[in-house]
């Protein structure tokens, strides 16, 4: 951690880094030449000498501060069986592998093990959306995907960190013929922009969404109050609830802030 705290520091990088026994996995923003830098330095030691690392347009403000933490898990699951990826997990299968898949003809399922409101901005084409409001969610959304174990399964994520346990986590529940995406969907927008993925990547930082040839995108995000499409996030103003979803900027200026679905008295209850 202070030795990854030093390097960031002395090349002005700013942005957030996990680091647990399991691995690593950490998104930082800078100049070209200092994130050249930085890749150069992390891949000259031997064990991230092969590590995948992706790259996009920044904003110069994407991140506020520079984090880096240790922690338990990477991505935390809480499972009640812990799922080692070194031991289990499914099959890599590249962005050219799915491609070539997707466009075959051959019978498989994609299965998006994003989160809900992630998904709402862009997902793959007929992938299975589970409805996860968080990745521990996983085993409770299981009993939605039984009818695929006999079925040739394959995971996506943003960029591939969910999906070295989730699809463990389909493996180790006995489901046979489990790949995962490789480099996650960024890696496949990136390769096939605008092709089979649609709508764009959110991301969890100040740009919110992202897109590789944002120009031609189609955007298939809709408010959720009037149905418009939109890739504006906010959060419900209702200090209980927060909730993440998308509004247009028109419903915003009407002033109503919470969400569409009415989570005062809906969804919650109080007693004093």
């Amino acid at each position: 951690m202070e030795s990854q705290k030093s390097l960031c520091r002395g090349l002005n990088l700013r942005g957030r880094m996990i680091i647990a026994k399991e691995g690593v996995n950490g998104t930082f923003e800078g100049t070209p030449e200092n994130i050249e830098k930085y890749c150069e330095v992390l891949r000259s030691d031997p064990r991230f000498s092969d590590m995948h690392i992706k790259k996009s347009e920044g904003i110069g403000a994407t991140f506020p501060k520079l984090s880096i933490k240790v922690r338990d898990e990477i991505v935390s699951a809480h499972f009640e069986k812990d799922i080692n990826p070194g031991v289990t997990t499914g099959k890599y299968i590249t962005p050219e592998g799915l491609h070539a898949l997707i466009h075959s003809g051959r019978e498989f399922y994609m299965v998006d093990m994003r989160n809900d409101f992630e998904q709402e901005v862009g997902h793959f084409e007929g992938s299975v959306l589970p409805g996860m409001r968080n990745f521990r969610d996983l085993p409770k959304v299981l009993p939605k995907l039984l009818h695929l174990k006999g079925k040739t399964v394959v995971t996506v994520c943003t960029g591939g960190v969910r999906c070295e346990k989730a699809s463990g986590f389909l493996v180790d529940n006995g489901f046979e013929d489990v790949y995962q995406l490789f480099g996650g969907i960024h890696s496949y927008m990136e390769k096939y922009p605008n092709e089979d993925f649609k709508g764009s990547l959110y991301v969890f930082d100040q740009r919110i969404v992202m897109g590789f040839n944002r120009e031609a995108r189609e955007i298939v995000g809709k408010c959720g109050a009037c149905g418009a499409k939109s890739e504006n996030y906010i959060n419900c103003s209702n200090d209980i609830c927060h909730k993440h979803f998308i509004m247009c900027e028109g419903c915003i200026k009407k002033g109503v802030l919470t969400c569409p679905d009415g989570c005062i008295g809906d969804r919650f209850s109080m007693a004093t």
